[in-house]
């Protein structure tokens, strides 16, 4: 029993000697930075040096215009961009397991490819399709789509909408790919049954393929959210940080502007970015409320 004990014992002390890199790892880069950005949100730096400012960020946050500009930025992607990459990722998750049959292999490693691109090299590319005398803008002038070319980039309208474009050619084949493997966990069986039932593929659809995908819809909009509160490179590269007139500044650029660009105020930029945490945080608990909650 000793030797068992003892045996145990010499187990867990080398279990603890493979985690502890790990959690080195973890103290250092995750629990340290948490812990001081609960002093760093309570001061106001000016270069290197700072002083208490209690809640002061969170007062100069509430009259800061800009910063408000951005998050309503984030919002209107969220709200036109998430819907639109979702219903395609769905549809052609849908189209490639039950439509097609030959190059169904290859036509998912197209449609995934862009999500496995640099966001710095893709926010580029867009950059050079989308100036007025791009690829975009002769291809729809050759086609007689439009009179005179779009300036994408400097009309405020139009820069919003090659952001949505953006986002979307580079994640909906990365929800595709989620919604596709979803697809493929349904039991066949079941449609086979409503096929004699007599449901047509669009019954089968609405009744069938959508609540069982409730958890794959789920996961996907809750990291689309997240991800589109943490929008950065693209403004940043391809509209010239935020332009035009701050018409696509997103509030993780804005963020990075105020630590980085504009006044070096960690504690302020820290303030905004508890509040994007928690605008996450809330959007997550109600997608998780108005999908989750048929598992409760």
């Amino acid at each position: 029993m000793n030797k068992k004990g003892s045996y145990y014992r010499y187990l867990n002390r080398i279990g603890w000697l493979y985690v502890t890199p790990a959690m080195a790892l973890y103290c250092v880069f995750m629990l340290y930075p948490i812990l001081s950005s609960l002093y760093l949100v309570t001061r106001k730096w000016k270069g290197f040096s700072n002083t208490f400012y209690g809640i002061g960020n969170f007062i100069r946050m509430g009259q800061d215009s800009v910063f408000w500009k951005a998050l309503g930025n984030n919002f209107l992607f969220m709200a036109i961009q998430i819907p639109i990459m979702v219903g395609l990722a769905l549809i052609l998750a849908v189209i490639l397991n039950q439509g097609i049959r030959k190059f169904r292999g290859t036509l998912r490693v197209i449609y995934f490819l862009p999500c496995v691109t640099s966001l710095v090299a893709y926010s580029v590319l867009f950059r050079i399709l989308m100036q007025t005398n791009g690829l975009f803008n002769n291809m729809m002038l050759n086609a007689h789509l439009i009179a005179q070319p779009i300036g994408w980039l400097n009309d405020p309208f139009w820069a919003k909408a090659t952001i949505i474009i953006a986002l979307t050619w580079r994640w909906t084949g990365y929800n595709m790919v989620f919604f596709l493997v979803g697809l493929q966990s349904i039991d066949t069986e079941i449609f086979e049954a409503a096929e004699v039932d007599g449901a047509s593929k669009w019954r089968q659809l609405i009744s069938i393929t959508l609540p069982l995908l409730v958890p794959v819809l789920l996961f996907s909009m809750v990291t689309s959210t997240s991800g589109t509160m943490q929008l950065f490179d693209e403004p940043n590269i391809l509209t010239n940080q935020g332009g035009p007139a701050n018409a696509t500044m997103s509030a993780a650029l804005y963020i990075y502007r105020q630590a980085f660009v504009l006044n070096s105020d960690f504690g302020y930029a820290t303030a905004l970015s508890y509040v994007i945490v928690v605008i996450s945080g809330i959007f997550a608990f109600i997608q998780i409320r108005l999908l989750g909650g048929k598992d409760k």
